[in-house]
């Protein structure tokens, strides 16, 4: 895989998440490094090719995909303070994605050994030449690294590119009201120009950016207004994810059902909030919509 190179100080390098090296008074700084057995030294490489060394990694937030490899890699670690407990504890981790401890397998990714967040920062400071955005919604910290220098924001999971939604159902999120207030956000940056870059996805721009955005936001939408259909009926939380996916035509998997349980419980607490369905025990806690 051959980098990308984004202006005169950035480089793209791809993969899922993919990985972006900013250049910076001749040194280069990592954000989401990433996972697998070889990534740390496919990073060190093409780095080394650039005649740089690694300076720094940042996180955009503490998912296992995102910085898995960062032990490996001699740089300290830096991360959003909502992050760096999910990133520096597996059981943290599984509690936000599964609930509870996770069976074994039912993550996709999970951490190979310990991580150590070196530092924390807020959003709004500057960092290695960029400036962390709240783009919350998908994680609690999750943060874009705004880089005008080069006109580009590397946006991590505040959206995803179509192919992954339509092969997972509905996109990761825990607060579906931030969610979209991130996704506007990025409209504005997309319409002055900024190319953005999701960690899951192809870089977009101008019209494209903007399309995207927007099916971001209309799957969402149409995520709550299939949810409110399908509760005419009472429904468990995990058949309603299992009925969603059905519809959004996805195969079906304990792992892709697990992953689906989150921002599903997220709707139904939104929607719950808001006074439009209700709870029910029959034989089991079971979901609806109001009736007043």
């Amino acid at each position: 895989m051959a980098l990308r190179k984004l202006g005169d100080s950035a480089f793209l390098y791809p993969g899922s998440p993919s990985t972006l090296i900013r250049v910076l008074d001749g040194e280069a700084v990592l954000v989401d490094p990433g996972h697998g057995s070889g990534r740390h030294k496919d990073l060190r490489r093409e780095v080394k090719k650039l005649g740089l060394e690694i300076k720094a990694q940042l996180a955009t937030h503490g998912h296992a995909d995102h910085i898995s490899v960062a032990p490996k890699i001699d740089a300290p670690l830096f991360m959003h303070r909502f992050e760096f407990s999910i990133a520096e504890s597996p059981l943290n981790r599984e509690l936000l994605t599964f609930g509870s401890k996770a069976p074994e397998g039912f993550l996709v990714f999970q951490f190979q050994e310990e991580v150590k967040v070196h530092a924390v920062f807020e959003w709004e400071d500057e960092l290695f030449g960029m400036k962390a955005i709240k783009l919350n919604g998908h994680s609690p910290g999750m943060t874009g690294f705004l880089d005008d220098e080069n006109g580009l924001l590397y946006a991590g999971d505040s959206f995803f590119g179509e192919r992954v939604i339509n092969s997972v159902g509905l996109p990761y999120l825990v607060d579906p009201e931030l969610y979209n207030a991130s996704i506007k956000e990025l409209q504005n940056y997309a319409e002055s120009g900024y190319l953005l870059i999701p960690s899951h996805g192809k870089p977009v721009e101008d019209e494209e950016a903007l399309e995207l955005l927007e099916f971001n936001l209309r799957r969402v939408e149409e995520t709550e207004s299939l949810i409110l259909e399908l509760l005419e009926k009472p429904m468990r939380m995990d058949e309603l994810a299992f009925r969603i996916m059905e519809h959004y035509g996805v195969e079906v998997t304990p792992q892709k059902l697990a992953l689906n349980l989150v921002p599903v419980r997220a709707f139904i607490a939104e929607l719950y909030n808001e006074g439009k369905i209700e709870a029910d025990v029959d034989r089991g806690l079971k979901w609806r919509v109001r009736r007043d």
